[in-house]
C-alpha cells in the first residue's frame, strides 16, 4: 500500500529512527516504525484487519480516520488518500478497495 503524510515535518519526524525516537522515545518508536511497515507491506487495509495493532474506523468527529494502537491510548492516525474514500453500497469504508494511506498525526485522541 503506499503510504504518505499529511505534512513534510510529520514525515521528517517518523520516517528516520532518530527523529521517532526523539519524539516519542524507544518503545514507541519502535512501534511507529512496525505500523508503518505494516501499512507498507499490506495490499490493501482489509489485510490489516486482523493484523496485530487493531486497525480500526474512528467516529465522531473522527470519523473517516483509522487508528492503529502504539501503547496505551496512543494511537498512529491515519486516512484513505482516495478523496472520496471508497464506501459500500450498504455504507461504511470499503477497506479491501484502500490502496492508499495518507498519515496524519501521531496522538492521545481519548481525551478529545
Amino acid at each position: 500500500m503506499e503510504v504518505h503524510f499529511a505534512t513534510k515535518k510529520l514525515y521528517q519526524a517518523l520516517s528516520s529512527d532518530k527523529e521517532r525516537v526523539k519524539a516519542h522515545g524507544a518503545n514507541v518508536g519502535k512501534k511507529i516504525q512496525l505500523r508503518l511497515v505494516q501499512l507498507a507491506a499490506a495490499d490493501n487495509l482489509e489485510a490489516l484487519r486482523n493484523a496485530p495493532g487493531r486497525c480500526h474506523e474512528l467516529h465522531g468527529d473522527r470519523a473517516g480516520q483509522l487508528a492503529f494502537d502504539l501503547t496505551g491510548n496512543l494511537r498512529l492516525v491515519f486516512e484513505p488518500t482516495a478523496d472520496p474514500p471508497p464506501s459500500r453500497k450498504a455504507g461504511g469504508l470499503e477497506w479491501a478497495s484502500v490502496t492508499a494511506v495518507t498519515v496524519l498525526e501521531v496522538t492521545d485522541y481519548h481525551g478529545d
